[in-house]
């Protein structure tokens, strides 16, 4: 695919996840790209440093005077207040959000692959990608998380694809739809539909709302793989108006994972399309949900017309994203892993996850309520089922946050005592070094700690590295 004219295009936030990534495929696209935010920090403020990328801080007008931009794309974490937003306005300078310059500089002309749902989007967008590549279709793809096949987030192929993660958080200060409302999906995946990001959608009927408008944009000619163990996917994927086809590891469904099997180097099984056998997959990421992250994938390669043995080749070769999953290392004999989870699913799911790959292991679980969700009483009674194996649980009690009341906020404390009346003794943790110390006295050789945020939590995986002691092995 031809790159677009060169522009001079300026990010105001552009140290965030998704603004940094996208600041790095805007470069890889030849354009002149400048940025700005309040904070910068390690690792976004590196990798835009190595892809010669000059940040502007703090925000302020005369950043614009330095960018002398074409276009100004404008991050969701930025407010209307903002000094430079505000400049921007007043000067007339053209403005997009971030998913709307994605959605008109990259994938109109291309056949865009959109990933969504309330979890796993990140995983299967990243295997899509992976499995396109293998097959050498030289896919682009822009994902919320590190591939490890790949050592980005971001990549600017040549081939017809763009695999991208569909998220349903709001656009702009001045766009409050979701995001995936610009990502002009052709094919589709849907994994999974149940409240989340409270902070935007008033309740269930408002969040399914978002994903009934994504359905709605896929054309005829289209195709939507849709998860049947979701009551919310089915009613979804019902107003389609393109050919569906539905998967699932739970439940009876057009792709099937037959006599699924999950140990320690990942899940094996049967992949097949409406009974029929179509070959043996072997998948390293562990789990029965990234089993069923694989069947959407197939179902969605198959309609690009990847045959079932590129399918499996790409999924065999697939070494996940970083932050899921992901070993940190091992000291006296402790494994320690990283993962995004924070919403109850996620979190059991997980730790059933790391159950069948670490078979006979303890699995010690500490977790920090970080997101905006997360911090909400919302979900109070769920993560009282949410650590399902788990020998011990350690909370960390989140700092009061402005945007959550505190008559809606978790309770960490009656959490705890929740999980030690069912069995599983728990704790909340007023720090991550009173949190490291607890584990500290707790682990014995053959143990694996999972730490579980979607944020730094205060680097809590080094800490209990180095705390651990013992012959170490970092990953």
């Amino acid at each position: 695919m031809d790159a677009p004219a060169p522009k001079r295009i300026h990010l105001v936030g552009i140290a965030g996840t998704g603004m940094g990534s996208f600041a790095g495929l805007l470069q890889a696209a030849g354009h002149r790209v400048t940025g700005s935010d309040e904070n910068v920090y390690p690792p976004m403020s590196g990798l835009l440093a190595g892809w010669g990328i000059e940040v502007m801080t703090p925000y302020r007008p005369e950043n614009l005077d330095r960018a002398r931009p074409d276009l100004v794309v404008i991050g969701n974490v930025v407010r209307r207040t903002n000094p430079e937003a505000a400049a921007v306005r007043e000067r007339g300078l053209p403005q997009v959000s971030f998913p709307q310059a994605l959605g008109d500089l990259f994938l109109a002309g291309r056949h865009s692959c959109v990933v969504a749902g309330t979890h796993g989007k990140t995983t299967a967008t990243a295997m899509l990608a992976a499995v396109l590549f293998r097959a050498g279709r030289d896919p682009s793809f822009l994902v919320g998380g590190v591939l490890r096949d790949f050592g980005s987030s971001f990549r600017l192929g040549r081939g017809p694809h763009f695999a991208v993660e569909g998220d349903e958080y709001d656009t702009a200060y001045f766009d409050k739809g979701p995001k995936f409302l610009h990502y002009r999906p052709r094919t589709a995946v849907l994994t999974s539909c149940e409240l989340d990001h409270a902070d935007i959608y008033r309740d269930e009927a408002h969040y399914q709302a978002a994903f009934e408008r994504f359905v709605e944009l896929i054309p005829a000619d289209g195709f939507l793989a849709a998860c049947a163990g979701w009551e919310s996917v089915a009613r979804i994927a019902a107003r389609a108006g393109c050919p569906v086809e539905t998967y699932s590891v739970r439940v009876p469904a057009d792709w099937e994972a037959g006599g699924l099997d999950l140990g320690p180097d990942g899940a094996r099984f049967e992949l097949r399309r409406r009974g029929r056998s179509l070959g043996p997959i072997h998948l390293p990421a562990g789990g029965a949900h990234n089993a069923e992250n694989a069947l959407g994938v197939a179902a969605a390669a198959s309609a690009l017309g990847l045959s079932p043995e590129e399918i499996a080749a790409g999924l065999a070769s697939f070494r996940g994203v970083k932050r899921r999953q992901e070993v940190r290392g091992t000291a006296g004999g402790v494994t320690v892993i990283d993962d995004f989870a924070h919403h109850p699913t996620a979190t059991a799911r997980t730790l059933e996850a790391i159950a069948s790959r670490w078979p006979g292991s303890r699995i010690l679980a500490c977790f920090e309520p970080r997101s905006n969700t997360s911090r909400r009483s919302l979900h109070q009674e769920a993560y009282a089922s949410a650590f399902p194996g788990a020998a011990r649980v350690w909370l960390l009690r989140p700092a009061p946050h402005d945007q959550v009341p505190e008559a809606e906020r978790l309770d960490p404390d009656r959490l705890a005592r929740d999980l030690t009346a069912r069995g599983t003794p728990a704790g909340a943790c007023a720090s991550v070094e009173e949190m490291v110390e607890g584990v500290a006295a707790e682990a014995r050789p053959g143990d694996v700690v999972l730490a579980m945020s979607n944020g730094a939590f205060g680097g809590i995986w080094e800490k209990l590295l180095a705390r651990l002691g013992g012959p170490r092995e970092l990953v």
